[in-house]
């Protein structure tokens, strides 16, 4: 591919370029930077392409550090960058988004992400691979020669071969864009693209504020869980060593406690029913019966706390922030919710003595804010259930109302364990769990299991038919979709009745979960441009929750923001049915 490019080193070069690209209605955007993390690395270079002719911008003309941001030289760039007038088409935007943030100061305005683009067309495919490379060969049949993405961008000169790949990144945007955006038009994807485009800037904005974490309160707490996981360890030995079928000659047998096989073969020589697997959902409707299997759960949450949340996570504060700056995928999963990495923060155990330990610093607030059971008013939207909107609309408890339809007293009467009992089961529907699971996770025999479905489906019979025509559906669509339009493809085998059951869960799921997800990414959007330019600043999500940093000064307004932008986004997408927020203002990650 022939790419004609001027390389740009002095300010009368800068404006009289930007000059040109602004009467574009579409812009290739790209950047080269010397390494991964913008807190460590030097932006090399910014592209940009008007698919015709590129223009490559040496940033070390123009300065160093912190100096870009404020260069008045550079101001026709930050401009252009930040006007809506143009479409900015990147490939994984949020990288080149993010470092035009930290190094020049300004939000990059109107993305268009093919990565994001390509990630939607393809759904659950995944064998699709959604590289600049990859999509470039399959949506256009090229192949793109990207050897140079890993030579030295630090170099004090830069070569011809590296510019003039530099400027290809950026002229092929336009055509890539071109051919995504008939896919999607044809796919029924606009919305749902333009949501996640939106969304953009404020997950870049959300990783370079990243999060405090308290390193004392931390190593304070790996104690606490350390000695945790010592006694239950101890503790489970014991009760398991009277299933030990060899005993020791010194003793009290020992086995490996993180041996599945040896962990069952004990407890089936205690004569508990365990078939041939210990995963939580086949022990927990065990655990009230038998105390051993209570006790193994309660060791494996705190070595897997140990394990997954231990002194490693400390390793991830940037020195120069003091803060934990994790990298949050967009599209983590088909539904369109968010997966996070390095280190997951949406992992972090609810208990308080974990979260404690994110904290607000001095002077500062945090504003923590989460949508009030969003999946089951979703689901109540989608299925225009005329009983499940109205005991939403009242505003009564849903889960007691729920409670009593299904035990036939009044709402009054309903005792704890009879709401958790609803509870469970208003949230097992939302994942279309069927008979047997609910069974195992109640303990309920099956027939009493069926009975409580049969009586909770009439409580809310145009849900229940909601639920049949998803499950029936799939089988010839193999399709499901959110109210944007986001759309999962599933592929599975009609002869194998596990993986027909598992798509039919699947095909019930996915448009409530995933509108959850559009909701949370709209709200998202709503609350950047309304807390730009306070002191609020978003420092991390998890699903259905948000959490926001602020002076304590100005603790109140944000809070007010986070809750309106949150709920004018619910709104957007559910007609029906009325959202509620739960927020709260601490020093600490608690409600």
């Amino acid at each position: 591919m022939e790419v004609y490019f001027q390389l740009i080193g002095d300010p009368a070069s800068l404006k009289s370029a930007c000059s040109e690209l602004e009467r574009e209605e579409f812009i290739g955007f790209d950047v080269e930077t010397t390494d991964l993390d913008p807190y460590k690395g030097e932006l090399r270079l910014v592209q940009l392409s008007n698919g015709r002719e590129t223009k490559v911008v040496d940033m070390r003309a123009f300065g160093s550090g912190d100096e870009l941001k404020t260069a008045p030289t550079l101001k026709p760039l930050r401009d252009l960058l930040s006007s809506k007038k143009q479409t900015k088409i990147a490939h994984n935007a949020k990288f080149d988004t993010k470092w035009t943030r930290h190094h020049l100061g300004c939000d990059v305005e109107n993305i268009y992400d093919t990565y994001l683009a390509s990630v939607l067309i393809g759904s659950a495919d995944g064998e699709r691979r959604h590289g600049l490379a990859d999509v470039v060969q399959f949506f256009l049949g090229r192949t793109l020669d990207k050897t140079e993405q890993v030579s030295d961008w630090g170099a004090a000169e830069l070569s011809a071969s590296q510019i003039e790949y530099a400027a290809k990144d950026a002229v092929i945007m336009l055509e890539v864009r071109d051919r995504l955006h008939e896919r999607i038009i044809a796919d029924g994807l606009t919305q749902v693209l333009e949501i996640e485009n939106q969304c953009i800037l404020p997950i870049a904005q959300m990783e370079l504020n990243g999060i405090y974490l308290d390193e004392q309160r931390w190593r304070e707490q790996l104690a606490v869980v350390s000695k945790k996981q010592a006694v239950a360890a101890e503790e489970l030995q014991g009760m398991l060593s009277a299933g030990v079928a060899q005993a020791s000659l010194f003793g009290r047998p020992e086995i490996n406690l993180d041996s599945i096989d040896q962990v069952t073969n004990a407890l089936q020589n205690l004569g508990v029913p365990v078939e041939g697997t210990t995963r939580a959902g086949a022990l927990l409707p065990l655990a009230d019966k038998y105390p051993v299997v209570a006790k193994l759960l309660e060791y494996r949450q705190v070595a897997k706390a140990s394990q997954s949340f231990g002194e490693n996570i400390l390793s991830f504060i940037e020195p120069a922030t003091g803060r934990i700056h994790a990298d949050f995928r967009q599209i983590g999963a088909p539904t369109g919710r968010f997966s996070c990495s390095n280190p997951n923060l949406q992992q972090i155990p609810h208990e308080t003595e974990y979260r404690r330990c994110f904290t607000a610093p001095k002077g500062r607030k945090l504003v923590i804010a989460d949508y009030s059971q969003i999946e089951l008013r979703i689901l109540a939207d989608i299925s225009k259930d005329k009983a499940f909107i109205d005991a939403f609309q009242s505003g009564a408890d849903f889960h007691a109302a729920t409670a009593a339809q299904i035990f036939g007293i009044a709402a009054d009467a309903v005792t704890p364990d009879q709401r958790s009992f609803a509870k469970r089961l208003n949230f097992g529907v939302v994942y279309g769990i069927g008979v047997q699971r609910f069974a195992k996770m109640t303990g309920l025999s099956e027939s009493q299991a069926e009975d409580t479905l049969r009586r909770y489906f009439a409580t809310y019979p145009r849900m229940d038919d909601w639920l049949r025509t998803q499950a029936k559906s799939v089988l010839s669509d193999r399709t499901a979709r959110t109210l944007s339009g986001r759309i999962a493809r599933m592929r599975f085998n009609e002869n194998d009745r596990s993986e027909v059951g598992a798509a039919q869960r699947y095909a019930k799921n996915m448009p409530i979960q995933g509108t959850s997800a559009d909701i949370l990414k709209r709200a998202l959007r709503l609350l950047h441009d309304d807390i730009r330019g306070t002191s609020a600043k978003l420092v991390n999500i998890v699903h259905d929750e948000i959490l926001v940093e602020t002076d304590a000064a100005d603790a109140e307004e944000t809070a007010r923001k986070l809750e309106n932008a949150m709920l004018s986004a619910g709104r957007e997408f559910l007609k029906d049915v009325p959202v509620k927020v739960d927020l709260t203002v601490s020093d600490e990650w608690s409600k």
